[in-house]
């Protein structure tokens, strides 16, 4: 069997608005929150090391308490996802508000 080469979107041209950047914060924090959704149904627990035989994990803290290093693996995720959605066409923008 072949070994899978990864092949990702393009998107080093795609620029983000200032708007797009204040939402990438909070596509940050709710990537974190999925995923310490997800480990914690799937049994994980707060350790002060990651242990995957006890499911122990550092990061299952909110995500201010995060150290710098995580949060930013979490931006550059959602960075990723909106850029590639402007790659391909798509515009993001506010919902208008009835006034």
């Amino acid at each position: 069997m072949a070994p899978y080469i990864p092949h990702p979107m393009d998107t080093s041209s795609v620029a983000l608005s200032g708007s797009l950047e204040s939402l990438l914060e909070k596509l940050a924090e709710n990537t974190h929150e999925v995923w310490a959704s997800q480990r914690i149904k799937d049994g994980w627990t707060l350790g002060a090391e990651r242990n995957d035989e006890r499911k122990l994990h550092p990061c299952l803290v909110p995500y201010d308490e995060l150290p710098e290093s995580e949060k930013e693996y979490d931006r550059q995720t959602a960075r990723e996802v909106l850029k590639a959605i402007l790659q391909l066409g798509y515009e993001i923008r506010p919902r208008q508000l009835p006034q």
